[in-house]
């Protein structure tokens, strides 16, 4: 295996698996606030007990981030070690911020865990504010490196080729920062609240009807359903976005290869050999999607040599997967949404909660999916058209040895998450007052 693809298969590896979880560190310390805001607001028992039963699991999640982050830290040193040394001082600040926003969530999250019975309740739920702001403010600073990594800006070079005049305020809000960190704070959103929901959804399949297993799946998928629409129209933002800033990585979603006007938007299909087998296509649809004008230019790929180009079969195919499963997403949302609107109450069909089940794993789905469209459709750059990635990568041997140690690791943490999640005592729903 050769150290560059095996360098770029460890780092796929640990972004893939610590996404997942970084999302639960965003999105599920605020589904607890809600439950535990519900408690004290209505007085209802149930509330608290979720929020309690709630608290435990993040505990867990928290410190299982704590540990797939910092070896993602470790890897941008060792496996990218010119591209650190070259752009360090531009793109360093979101990192150093990120770890303040750390500490500041590692130290509420203490204060949060060991502070039931022991605060006011008032108190209690103040303490964890800072847990939400400063997990949404982690993940905002590192999306904030990668943005710039899209749009790179706050520097320029000597006759020499070297790095000076860095800014790294300038650098942190690129053009592409607005875009990617709402994309993905809402993406984490969606993922903490099908996740959770998923687990009562599964659990009234098995009959368990109670008013606990019933709040414990309205609370985050009702936050998921909100998300939901929005973050389609953020995607919308998206693909503008890349109309006018990133054409190539526009073409390679769509497979599109000649530049044209009026370009035509292919629905579904796969990018097979150079051509997409099986897709609707919709006349000027990519053009009107775009720029809002079924005339626009679209550039194709063909306006870039060969070598500059992203694997357009696996970007194509993850933003077909992504898109499906968001609108699928969407629709569920909306069964959810109108069945609560006439009735005030759950959906009693066995098809809605099968597939809320299955959501809790689309979501992650999604958002792996999107996060191969924007790394790879970004390629062979690492920063896009100023360094390619092959000039990035360590020259250490045996680079492949640390990806099958790091197989071996995600393994274990995977299992232990899962055994210990599973070992946490069962909250015991408070009894409901019998019918009189």
């Amino acid at each position: 295996m050769p150290d560059l693809v095996a360098a770029r298969s460890q780092m796929a590896l640990s972004l893939g698996w610590h996404i997942v979880i970084a999302c639960y560190g965003v999105g599920f310390p605020l589904i607890v606030l809600l439950a535990e805001w519900r408690a004290l607001r209505t007085g209802d028992p149930v509330y608290s007990t979720l929020a309690r039963a709630w608290t435990k699991a993040l505990g867990v999640l928290f410190a299982v981030g704590a540990v797939s982050g910092t070896i993602l830290s470790f890897e941008l040193g060792i496996l990218w070690p010119r591209f650190m040394g070259r752009f360090g001082e531009v793109i360093g600040l979101p990192f150093a911020m990120e770890g303040i926003a750390f500490f500041v969530e590692a130290i509420f999250v203490g204060l949060y865990l060991y502070g039931w019975d022991r605060l006011s309740p008032r108190v209690h739920l103040l303490t964890g504010i800072p847990i939400v702001v400063a997990g949404v403010a982690s993940a905002w600073f590192v999306v904030t490196a990668n943005a710039w990594m899209n749009q790179p800006t706050g520097f320029r070079f000597d006759p020499s080729g070297k790095v000076v005049d860095p800014e790294p305020w300038k650098a942190m809000f690129n053009a592409a920062t607005p875009v990617q960190t709402t994309h993905m704070i809402l993406a984490a959103l969606m993922v903490a609240g099908f996740g959770v929901a998923a687990v009562y959804a599964a659990g009234w399949l098995r009959g368990r009807r109670d008013r606990y297993h019933r709040l414990g799946f309205i609370v985050p998928f009702t936050l998921a359903a909100i998300v939901t629409p929005v973050q389609i129209g953020v995607g919308d933002w998206a693909a503008r976005f890349l109309a006018q800033r990133q054409p190539v990585k526009l073409a390679a979603l769509e497979g599109l290869h000649e530049t044209q006007r009026g370009a035509p938007l292919t629905v579904g299909g796969l990018y097979i050999d150079g051509r997409v087998v099986g897709g609707l296509e919709v006349p000027k649809g990519l053009s009107l999607l775009a720029h809002h004008d079924p005339d626009a230019l679209i550039q194709g790929l063909d306006d870039v040599p060969p070598d500059e180009r992203p694997p357009v079969g696996v970007v194509r195919n993850a933003f077909q997967v992504m898109v499906a499963l968001g609108f699928g997403l969407l629709g569920l949302s909306l069964w959810f949404a109108v069945v609560w609107w006439r009735r005030r109450e759950l959906s009693a069909s066995r098809w809605f909660h099968r597939a809320a089940v299955v959501a809790g794993f689309a979501a992650p789905v999604a958002l792996e999916a999107g996060w191969i469209v924007t790394e790879v459709g970004r390629q062979p750059w690492i920063v896009w058209r100023v360094m390619r990635v092959s000039e990035a990568v360590t020259t250490a041997p045996h680079i492949r040895l640390g990806l099958y140690f790091l197989l071996v690791v995600y393994a274990l943490l995977t299992w232990g998450t899962i055994f210990v999640l599973r070992k946490l005592p069962s909250a015991r729903p408070p009894q409901e007052p019998a019918a009189t």
